[in-house]
């Protein structure tokens, strides 16, 4: 229907000033001369929404953190929309546990956000508070998270505000939250000798190796891919490259597969900045545990932030990016602990 009225409308518009033709609409057009400065520069003036953090349900249902509008939507399996937290505290990443239950990474980045790391239980509607501090000192601003198969949740605390005085640890790290019978514990796992600035992380089923994508727009800071291996225990070991992606944005959320290739939401098409340039076109970028990219799916938007598997046998990719969220088939399904593949 949108399109037949703007169609009408050129029409018309034509029929009346006889002045525009469509050969002229496809040729360059320069800038309105007195009107605009020659160097005029278009740039953003307000973020209405900023999606992040999708995670899908055995229901289907997408839930997507709006970090800007410090909101959590759900989006049916229909793509309707409705705002199932109005309050998120800066919600950024999510994912769901064995349980189903919604484990949310409150952030602290474009407003105020609560900084802690929380559960949600859909049968009771209860939200539990896992960790809000770690050696006394508050989170700087906890971004992602995943959960393995013996139920330990691991996350990312980097900060990419700009405001460092408000930040209580020197530290931008990577945790890992284990249950106990005394209730939670947690320990910080990596720090600035193993990686620059922690942003997505994955983990393999079989809780063996970690990936962790550390992500620094500064000059010269990492955007690399890097692999860990996991004892029984839960500590780490063995740092080793997956993927450096230069000096192009490098990648934030990622997901795995069932064969173990990396699902990771990377590139940008308007630089932001000093540090970055527009080497990584943006999109989902495949790239296998030996660390071969095995092709890239273009997403037109500027910035690709996260993405999820669901659907039928997890083999929808969900993938948030800027104000919108995409959707495409995939041939081979994605790992998640909850929904579980029935086999």
């Amino acid at each position: 229907m949108l399109r037949l009225c703007l169609a009408s409308f050129t029409i018309l518009a034509t029929a009346v000033s006889g002045a525009f033709s469509g050969d002229e609409a496809t040729k360059p057009v320069p800038l309105p001369p007195g009107l605009v400065a020659p160097d005029i520069v278009v740039e953003t003036a307000g973020t209405v929404a900023f999606l992040e953090g999708p995670a899908v349900d055995a229901f289907g249902n997408v839930f997507v953190s709006d970090i800007a509008g410090n909101r959590i939507l759900r989006m049916d399996p229909k793509g309707r929309l409705s705002v199932f937290r109005p309050d998120s505290g800066r919600t950024n990443g999510n994912c769901f546990d064995a349980q189903g239950r919604l484990i949310s990474c409150e952030g602290n980045e474009q407003g105020p956000g609560r900084r802690r790391i929380v559960r949600t239980d859909f049968r009771s509607n209860v939200i539990t508070i896992l960790t809000d501090s770690y050696e006394g000192k508050r989170y700087n601003s906890p971004n992602d998270a995943c959960v393995d198969a013996k139920g330990r949740i691991w996350f990312t605390d980097p900060y990419y505000g700009t405001d460092r005085k408000q930040l209580e640890m020197d530290v931008e790290g990577v945790y890992r939250i284990d249950t106990t019978n005394e209730g939670y514990q947690v320990k910080r796992v990596l720090t600035q000798k193993e990686i620059d600035r922690p942003n997505g992380i994955a983990i393999t089923p079989d809780a063996k190796t970690l990936y962790v994508i550390d992500s620094h727009p500064k000059l010269g800071g990492n955007r690399k891919v890097w692999a860990f291996d996991v004892a029984d225990d839960g500590s780490l070991s063995k740092r080793r490259l997956i993927y450096d992606f230069g000096k192009g944005r490098g990648g934030d959320g990622m997901k795995l597969d069932v064969q173990g290739n990396l699902w990771v939401a990377a590139g940008i098409s308007v630089k932001r900045g000093p540090g970055e340039t527009l080497d990584n076109p943006p999109g989902v970028y495949v790239i296998s545990p030996a660390g071969k990219l095995l092709g890239r799916i273009d997403v037109p938007e500027n910035l690709i932030t996260n993405l999820a598997f669901g659907g039928p046998d997890l083999k929808t990719l969900y993938v948030t990016a800027g104000k919108t969220i995409y959707r495409f088939p995939t041939q081979v399904s994605g790992y998640a602990v909850y929904p579980a593949i029935k086999k």
